[in-house]
């Protein structure tokens, strides 16, 4: 049987690149993924935790834009998250006031970076965040956080449909388990946009800043 790679090769997995106003989206970084023996723990998000401090700060010493999401419900049992908690009540634990619920050390919002709260996988739906970038005049989002076949997933299809050049930074996502991890990152970067090292990332950024990005401030 021959490989994906091989089967795909010449019908998908064309390049977008990066366009010229760039915004960084870091998904979900919540605890719940980073305490050992806590549900949701996740090695390969610890991973990915450990990375980000380098793109985080390439983005703010450009002046690019930092945006955060976070799942937090708000509404009574959970009933904001509707069939999807029913579907994982494992994410009830997303709550105010549970420690599951906060950012990661090291990767936590600064002072005037937006904070989307999302009630469900996606960063795009039933949340401001398209109009926000489109406001701005971002082209490109470059996406970290987690979990990779799960709300990295999911905002990386959401974003390409909302007509921005979506970037995975490969090294910055992460998920329970490698074979979803590896198979979702395939799928982005064959579908949905490109999938990229921390260095390419990085060597991009620097070469872009905040007058690339009309409106900002």
């Amino acid at each position: 049987m021959e490989t994906a790679e091989a089967n795909y090769q010449g019908v998908w997995g064309n390049r977008i690149g990066f366009g010229q106003s760039p915004a960084l989206l870091v998904i979900d970084f919540l605890k719940a993924y980073t305490i050992e023996g806590a549900p949701l723990y996740a090695p390969g998000v610890v991973d990915a935790v450990a990375r980000t401090p380098r793109l985080l700060q390439e983005a703010r010493a450009k002046g690019i834009p930092v945006i955060h999401t976070r799942i937090l419900y708000l509404a009574k049992d959970c009933a904001d998250g509707g069939v999807w908690v029913k579907k994982a009540p494992v994410m009830k634990a997303m709550v105010e006031g549970n420690v599951l619920a906060e950012f990661c050390d090291g990767v936590e919002p600064k002072d005037g970076e937006l904070v989307v709260v999302k009630q469900y996988a996606s960063a795009f739906f039933g949340t401001s965040l398209a109009s926000y970038l489109h406001a701005r005049g971002i082209d490109t989002v470059v996406l970290s956080g987690c979990s990779t076949s799960g709300c990295i997933r999911a905002s990386a299809v959401d974003a390409v449909q909302h007509g921005f050049r979506t970037i995975v930074v490969r090294d910055c996502v992460g998920d329970r388990h490698p074979d979803p991890h590896e198979a979702n990152l395939f799928d982005i970067d064959s579908k949905y946009g490109d999938v990229v090292s921390l260095e390419e990332a990085i060597a991009a950024l620097s070469r872009r800043g905040s007058s690339s990005a009309p409106g900002a401030d």
